[in-house]
């Protein structure tokens, strides 16, 4: 008898209302707020979106927005779209606040590139944080823990690479591995540490005419090397051609003459690509290299 019923679940997990988990609009979204954690005093919070349809074993997409470390929040409209989208199809979404530590000192070609490592850190340091307290109070959120992606823009997806791969990571588990990663117009200051045991299946969005965030290797923000600000860093192709040479998955949507817009494009332009990658990529596990390259008006 229990196994008929778990037949029944899945089934009924896998064609809700005759639609497709993962790729059609299967629920209707909750939204609640909470505060994961207060570091001298500020309050750091989250957004957490899920599928009213479905009661547990979500997979969480975390998303870190942009804004240079200076600027920027977790529910600006097109943050909240993007969310509810993912939800109704059946995934959990946290989107984070986290220290602004660029704050009235900017991330240009004059802030040294010292700081700007150390933003990097901090970041990644309050986003392990977020998920920190979303494993720690499961019974209530009710995440699949070994489903944890992460997404961001532009300065949230310099951030959530280096957590990955550079960041020394002292608030999850030595062993806690993300399942996925989805970096829009991202770059790392580092690949030595992309290897055959580390690497993540990512999607990386990127403009290839991208003037502040390299699309292959080069300083941030074009500096010159006499800069305080020079900070060479390896963009989506230069990380998309380590994980091939590793024989890793990865999704490299590449735009011709994209800028640096491409940072938050793909969240309302590419939706049907970013639903492909995470069921494929991350949820299948399917062992893809996918290169597209677009040209847009």
């Amino acid at each position: 008898m229990k196994k008929i019923i778990l037949i029944i679940s899945l089934l009924f997990i896998f064609n809700l209302h005759g639609q497709n988990i993962y790729f059609d609009n299967i629920s209707k979204v909750k939204k609640r707020s909470y505060t994961y954690k207060k570091i001298n005093g500020k309050k750091l919070k989250l957004d957490f979106y899920k599928p009213k349809s479905i009661k547990s074993n979500y997979p969480l997409v975390i998303y870190v927005h942009g804004g240079g470390f200076s600027a920027g929040k977790k529910d600006e409209n097109y943050i909240i779209d993007f969310a509810e989208f993912l939800a109704s199809r059946g995934y959990a979404v946290a989107s984070i606040s986290y220290r602004l530590t660029m704050k009235q000192k900017g991330f240009g070609c004059n802030t040294n590139s010292l700081d700007k490592i150390r933003a990097f850190d901090i970041t990644s340091e309050d986003v392990s944080y977020a998920i920190q307290y979303i494993i720690k109070k499961n019974k209530k959120f009710k995440i699949n823990s070994n489903q944890i992606i992460l997404s961001g823009s532009s300065a949230g997806a310099e951030a959530i690479l280096h957590l990955a791969y550079v960041y020394e990571n002292k608030v999850l588990p030595r062993e806690f591995k993300f399942s996925g990663i989805i970096s829009m117009s991202g770059a790392l200051i580092s690949m030595k540490n992309i290897t055959q045991k580390t690497a993540i299946p990512t999607q990386f969005f990127h403009g290839i005419l991208d003037n502040l965030v390299p699309y292959d290797f080069a300083p941030h923000h074009f500096c010159n090397k006499d800069d305080i600000g020079y900070l060479p860093l390896y963009g989506s192709k230069s990380i998309a051609n380590r994980l091939k040479s590793l024989q890793k998955p990865y999704y490299l949507y590449s735009i011709e003459n994209g800028d640096h817009s491409w940072n938050s494009r793909p969240m309302h332009q590419c939706r049907k690509e970013i639903l492909d990658f995470l069921y494929f990529d991350v949820l299948e596990k399917k062992n893809r290299q996918t290169s597209i390259t677009i040209k847009v008006n």
